[in-house]
């Protein structure tokens, strides 16, 4: 494999996360696929030169192959962003610019386990016949709407100023550092009980956490619910189009998706990461509040837990 070859393997690519695959696994996976095929290739005839040496040479790791994925829950199936070459600075910055991801997650009511998962051990069972769509909606409002305040307190901008206005309109506010678990959008997709499916558009978020807020909207519904699926449909700027099933973990189908992403991974990091606002907007060095994140109108908070494995 040339030069040519291996400048095409600096970058992100999207793939899917199968249900039950850890994803140090898929990392793996993959890494041993890119391996096989750049030894599957020519190699490049070696330069002939001179040297003269003061010393030894170090040996340079310039053309190192190494993966860096994002840590994602493993009991879901997911959108995966892998990094490969220099795009593993290109993760930091997706971190750095707090891009939004969606999810979809299923509810089940009706029964309350010990870590708000459908196969936890039982803490409790419930009636839920009281509950209605037009209930559920009334809470996921009020969700987002106290969600929407604590994004607004953790970007640190004052709302006065027509430029901090217009970029609440946009939806292009972001916190300014890392903050908990921030949902800016929340709607019931499918509601036929026991079962409801969500869609979640949120940042900063865990598994525990966004189990947490099924087993809460359950609570605040005057019953109880269990989480039976996470699924992350976007991250940044991929989508599920995006993600490279199993079948395409080689060489080939690997240095298109990154050629393919590229352009669009620069221009999402180009507008998250450019200056926001001048140092004269901002209210303060940041928000005094309880350092487990913005309490919401439900029952207990609407970010908490422990990071999701």
């Amino acid at each position: 494999m040339g030069s040519a070859g291996l400048a095409r393997l600096h970058g992100l690519f999207a793939v899917y996360k199968p249900p039950g695959l850890k994803w140090n696994h898929l990392r793996d996976t993959v890494e041993l696929q890119l391996l096989k095929g750049l030894n599957a290739g020519r190699p490049p005839a070696p330069e002939q030169r001179v040297r003269f040496l003061l010393g030894p040479m170090e040996g340079s790791k310039e053309k190192e192959l190494t993966l860096t994925a994002t840590s994602v829950p493993t009991l879901t199936d997911h959108l995966l962003v892998l990094g490969v070459g220099h795009g593993r600075r290109l993760l930091t910055d997706m971190y750095n610019a707090h891009l939004t991801k969606d999810y979809t997650v299923r509810g089940l009511l009706g029964k309350a386990t010990d870590d708000f998962c459908e196969d936890g051990r039982l803490v409790e069972k419930t009636t839920y016949d009281h509950v209605t769509r037009e209930k559920l909606d009334r809470i996921l409002a009020v969700i987002q709407g106290s969600h929407q305040k604590a994004l607004v307190m953790y970007s640190n901008l004052d709302l006065q100023t027509q430029e901090a206005y217009e970029m609440a309109v946009r939806g292009s506010i972001r916190p300014m550092n890392k903050s908990p678990m921030l949902i800016t959008g929340i709607r019931c997709l499918h509601f036929a009980p026991p079962e409801f499916l969500l869609e979640v558009q949120c940042m900063h978020e865990t598994q525990k956490q966004l189990r947490r807020l099924v087993h809460e909207i359950g609570l605040e519904l005057k019953s109880t619910a269990v989480c039976s699926q996470v699924r992350r449909t976007r991250d940044g700027c991929f989508t599920l189009d995006d993600a490279l099933l199993r079948t395409q973990w080689d060489l080939h189908s690997i240095q298109g998706a990154i050629q393919a992403a590229a352009p669009r991974v620069a221009a999402e990091l180009e507008k998250s990461l450019s200056p926001r606002l001048g140092t004269q907007q901002l209210l303060g060095p940041g928000p005094h509040c309880d350092s487990q994140g913005p309490r919401s109108a439900l029952k207990g908070q609407a970010a908490g837990g422990a990071a999701g494995g």
